[in-house]
């Protein structure tokens, strides 16, 4: 599928396929999406809980993609540890991330091209407190059981890959979160809102990033 670069409204970069006319983060701004719907409504959140705790912090991304969300989460200052699962079906060639620049655009070049060339199926140490494992694989294929603090959910939305919003994608990924995990995302579609729900998941509704009224953020509360 033919895939192009794009400029979004914050002056940030994505990528945008003209066949679905989607892209992999909002057209109003990839970098604000990505700092807002991740990191503010979960990592913050989850730390926030977390204050008087020195365990680390286990997220899994649905969606490994351009690499922004682990970028960004990689730099975020914590004293946590934070081992870091990404999953992605069909990765992009490092002249396609180089070509999007989070690298520069965040200021650490080296980190971003490190991120992107490290060893897949493998986890790889990349800051102090940051480890990243990167598994070529769909969604329908993670079994994990309890396991992560975190998930972020950033697969294309459900207009055009409908499949990977279903209550089978999630319950295992209810099952994969430990109790009082999280699950944030940037979708606010009424039918997977039921399907987190029919899954287990009690549901917070939002505000969205810039260009979104909502987003959806599910806990896992047993």
């Amino acid at each position: 599928m033919k895939r192009e670069i794009i400029t979004t409204g914050d002056g940030s970069k994505t990528i945008h396929m003209p066949e679905w006319n989607e892209q992999y983060h909002s057209k109003h701004g990839a970098l604000q999406e990505a700092l807002h719907v991740f990191i503010e409504m979960g990592l913050k959140d989850t730390l926030s809980r977390k204050r008087e705790q020195t365990s680390p912090i286990s997220i899994l991304e649905y969606g490994l993609g351009t690499g922004l969300n682990a970028m960004i989460t990689a730099q975020f200052p914590t004293e946590h540890s934070i081992y870091y699962t990404a999953v992605e079906a069909f990765p992009i060639a490092v002249s396609e991330a180089v070509e999007v620049n989070y690298g520069q655009l965040l200021g650490n070049q080296v980190l971003y091209e490190k991120l992107h060339q490290c060893e897949w199926e493998q986890a790889v140490q990349l800051t102090d407190q940051f480890s990243i494992e990167k598994l070529e694989k769909k969604f329908d294929q993670i079994n994990d059981v309890s396991r992560f603090d975190i998930i972020y959910f950033d697969a294309f939305g459900p207009r055009v890959q409908p499949e990977l919003w279903t209550v089978d994608i999630f319950n295992a990924a209810f099952k994969a979160l430990k109790p009082e995990g999280i699950l944030t995302t940037y979708c606010a579609q009424g039918q997977a809102r039921r399907n987190m729900q029919e899954a287990g998941f009690i549901i917070e509704r939002l505000p969205g990033p810039p260009g979104k009224r909502e987003m959806l953020r599910g806990r896992k509360m047993t």
